[in-house]
């Protein structure tokens, strides 16, 4: 319970810094909220709790591939508020497309016989 405790509290910590970071700057903001800290640190909790890297390696490889449907996001939330909807429209409809995105990308994923 107390590992479990630690590592939720600097998962939060780290995740406070970046937005107290982006309020600064968001350049620094994106910057760090870019580097895959929330997969880092899954992997090494991973590793920590099962000594198993081969988990660790399926772990990293499932990421790899359902990091690129995640650059939907990314892609739809910025144009969505530069045509003019609000924020939270903006965000639903981009989250909408993303999971749309990742079960496209299971679907190729799974034709193509790769598993994750």
């Amino acid at each position: 319970m107390l590992a479990t405790t630690i590592k939720i509290a600097i998962t939060a910590i780290l995740v406070v810094a970046i937005s107290e970071v982006a309020k600064r700057s968001s350049l620094l903001g994106a910057v760090l909220a870019s580097i895959p800290l929330t997969s880092v640190l899954a992997m090494v909790w991973l590793y920590a709790d099962t000594g198993d890297a081969q988990k660790v390696a399926d772990l990293a490889t499932g990421i790899f591939w359902l990091v690129l449907p995640s650059l939907v996001l990314f892609i739809a939330l910025p144009l969505l508020i530069r045509a003019g909807w609000p924020f939270v429209p903006s965000l639903a409809v981009s989250c909408a497309l993303t999971v749309a995105a990742y079960f496209l990308m299971l679907a190729l994923l799974k034709r193509f016989g790769i598993a994750i």
